[in-house]
């Protein structure tokens, strides 16, 4: 598993990369506090890995990027 394969978006990159997308793209709203969260990271780099050239997983942490 690759998180190098899952796009970590702010608030000023979210329109750019999300508009700019040619496949759907997932976004996982995340925060360091939620144990879910991260429960379900690994699982969505694998989902990248294996299906990276039909859609794109990005994060967004919303402690940092309300």
């Amino acid at each position: 598993m690759s998180q190098d394969a899952v796009t970590h978006l702010t608030e000023a990159t979210f329109h750019e990369q999300i508009g700019a997308s040619d496949l759907p793209v997932v976004v996982d709203f995340w925060a360091e506090w939620c144990t879910p969260c991260k429960m379900i990271a690994p699982i969505l780099g694998e989902i990248a890995d294996e299906h990276g050239a039909k859609l794109k997983i990005a994060k967004v942490n919303v402690d940092e990027s309300p």
